[in-house]
């Protein structure tokens, strides 16, 4: 068994959050944050130990989840997943993500993508098969997904 995910949240929507919140430890997992705008989250950041951040792409400080993508990559503290409704708004090269989760997502969805995450994260990669709602970035399909 590997080791469960340590997982921050960034959604300003609190009832999605905790929501949120309450399918991450069902399925195991730890949830060791949660902000709902960039300076929350770059705060977050700095004082937590996540493995992977599900990021909404717009905060309570305006469409602001992609700074706070870019902001996590350059720390190398964690992996980005956005969680979004409107996957348009997200950069063709991701903002260095690990990729996206649409909104609304299913319980069995989001287990599923955690477990192909937590492959993923603890011993890449992945061997499940990708969840229906997860789309990975293009960076992580070559690695993660690579053509047969």
């Amino acid at each position: 068994m590997t080791d469960p995910l340590k997982v921050l949240i960034v959604e300003d929507e609190a009832l999605l959050a905790m929501e949120l919140e309450s399918l991450v430890e069902e399925a195991g997992h730890s949830v060791v944050g949660w902000a709902t705008s960039s300076a929350e989250a770059r705060s977050m950041v700095e004082s937590t130990d996540a493995d992977i951040a599900f990021v909404d792409i717009h905060l309570t400080d305006g469409p602001t989840g992609v700074d706070v993508a870019h902001y996590i990559g350059e720390k190398k503290r964690s992996m980005v997943v956005f969680m979004t409704a409107n996957p348009k708004r997200i950069p063709d090269h991701f903002a260095g993500a690990i990729g996206v989760i649409a909104k609304p997502y299913t319980m069995n969805g989001l287990t599923s993508a955690l477990r192909y995450l937590q492959e993923g994260v603890r011993r890449p990669p992945p061997v499940s098969t990708r969840p229906a709602g997860f789309t990975l970035s293009p960076a992580f399909e070559a690695v993660w997904a690579p053509a047969a």
